[in-house]
């Protein structure tokens, strides 16, 4: 009979990505994979055909008001009674949680029902779904090799795999430095959050550049729909170079041909910008959860793998001031480039993979 292992993820793409790409180690070994989210979470998009996709309900607590947390206990409870009973039918021989508010239900009816776990982090701060789940899980697979509040974690229970990321973007050659003189490629994005911030104090910094340097800039940016016609008129006025979009399909192509990479630091950026080793200047989000974007973007920094730039102090003349500094410093773009490279497991969801097999031969 085939094992079949239970993946349980938020949402969003930095909790789905990894699960995606445990999912295709699995199915290759085997396994018979199934996903649990919640109703935002799109499954796999069609990558992963043979992974059903089961939906349960579910909410955010921190950061919501008194009756939004009020309603979303209730949610989690209605989660947790719909997974029991997914649980009950599919009969899973592990359950694999990657965080986010909807892997807590499900994970939590697998301990209560004494399927074995496994919990994997992606950021430098364990997320708070996991923090609960981590305490009763048989293994903690973790992102990078200091991660704050799994300290009290017993060292037998915790393993760095690192965050898998999608094929195509390890797969990307190694960089090269812009010639003396040739063209700059500039890569922004940042999601909905930071595709607002960025479309605002980005053209008023590229305009603050050295006249020889925006001269040679080639620039690829994501911009909220809403802003496109304001960022297009600003970079037209200034005659560079642009192409904008709200959201880009090719991202591995786009790594690919970028100099620098200026972005969030969310946990799959983070991953993809190792494992493709592209220097990137990073704006943490301000108001993410336990700051785990500040603590991400500072695992590369203090690696010499990137530079970090608080939103705060990000206006357009210092952003230039960054811009022109790294822009202009070939030898630093390249370290920083081969330091991102360094810190890459290229097979991270192999060893996740390894970590979920090895739990599953203990469950027999």
């Amino acid at each position: 009979m085939t094992a079949r292992i239970l993946l349980a993820a938020g949402g969003t793409g930095g909790h789905l990505f990894p699960a995606e790409a445990l999912a295709g180690a699995l199915l290759g070994r085997g396994f018979a994979v199934d996903l649990v989210t919640d109703e935002r979470g799109t499954g796999f998009a069609g990558k992963l055909a043979s992974v059903p996709v089961h939906r349960i309900a579910s909410g955010g607590i921190a950061g919501k008001g008194v009756t939004t947390r009020a309603r979303n206990y209730g949610r989690l409870m209605l989660g947790f009674l719909q997974s029991r009973g997914l649980l009950k039918r599919l009969k899973p021989t592990v359950a694999v949680g990657f965080g986010g508010y909807p892997s807590l239900p499900p994970i939590l009816a697998a301990q209560w029902g004494k399927i074995r776990t496994v919990v994997h982090e992606q950021n430098a701060v364990a997320g708070r779904a996991n923090r609960v789940l981590m305490k009763r899980a048989n293994r903690v697979a973790l992102s990078f090799e200091h991660v704050r509040f799994t300290e009290v974690l017993p060292a037998a229970k915790k393993i760095v795999t690192g965050n898998p990321v999608r094929a195509a973007v390890s797969e990307i050659a190694a960089y090269a430095a812009p010639s003396a003189g040739g063209p700059v490629n500039l890569l922004v994005f940042g999601g909905s959050q930071g595709a607002r911030v960025f479309g605002r104090v980005t053209p008023p910094a590229i305009a603050l550049l050295p006249e020889e340097l925006r001269n040679r800039l080639k620039l690829v940016q994501q911009v909220r729909r809403e802003d496109v016609e304001d960022v297009t008129k600003a970079y037209r006025d200034m005659g560079l170079d642009a192409e904008l979009s709200p959201f880009f399909k090719d991202m591995p192509a786009r790594y690919a041909w970028a100099h620098l990479v200026v972005c969030r630091s969310g946990a799959s950026s983070v991953a993809e910008i190792e494992a493709c080793g592209r220097p990137a200047l990073m704006i943490p989000l301000p108001n993410s959860i336990d700051d785990h974007q500040r603590a991400n973007a500072r695992s590369l920094g203090e690696k010499g793998a990137g530079w970090v730039l608080d939103e705060n102090d990000a206006s357009p003349q210092a952003l230039a001031q960054r811009l022109t500094a790294i822009l202009t410093d070939r030898e630093g773009l390249q370290r920083a480039a081969e330091n991102a490279r360094g810190l890459a497991r290229s097979d991270a969801a192999e060893r996740l993979a390894d970590v979920v097999e090895s739990v599953a031969g203990e469950a027999r």
